[in-house]
């Protein structure tokens, strides 16, 4: 299992060590998106979804999932969180979310993005549901990220 550093030579989980790390800046960039039926984009875009503020809900849900990350996924490592940002765009199909999370660590912070894009777009669909509950979640994907040893990186 060569290369899978939360592997040790055993084969068993483990939390990688970090300490002997050097601090950097780190950046993840994120995105995810959901479909849904056409009134349901209206109803979103016209504020006329009974539970509140879709967007608005989702993009603190996004900023909390990130903050949360390390509590969500076993191997994570709790870190102090510079920045992150949930941004929306409606596309004709539905609602793409783009997340950016930024800290000054000795891990990245890919799993922090990517938790908080899932997060934001699992509330727009709690938050849509009653209207339509067959919409889909998906892509999420991990857009960029930078910092660290093995430095920058770009979906192509």
């Amino acid at each position: 299992m060569a290369g899978l550093t939360h592997l040790d030579a055993s084969g068993a989980a483990h939390m990688v060590d970090v300490s002997a790390k050097a601090d950097t800046v780190r950046e993840a960039v994120a995105e995810g998106a959901i479909s849904m039926a056409p009134e349901v984009i209206a109803a979103i875009r016209a504020g006329d979804i009974k539970k509140g503020d879709v967007l608005g809900t989702a993009r603190i849900a996004g900023i909390m999932a990130a903050k949360q990350t390390s509590s969500l996924i076993p191997l994570c490592h709790p870190l102090p969180i510079s920045s992150v940002s949930v941004d929306f765009d409606y596309t004709d199909s539905g609602v793409r979310v783009e997340t950016r999370v930024r800290t000054t660590g000795k891990t990245g912070v890919e799993m922090e993005a990517l938790t908080a894009a899932s997060i934001a777009l699992l509330t727009i669909y709690d938050m849509a549901k009653a209207l339509d509950k067959a919409m889909v979640i998906g892509p999420v994907r991990l857009l960029a990220k930078s910092g660290g040893k093995s430095g920058d990186w770009a979906a192509s």
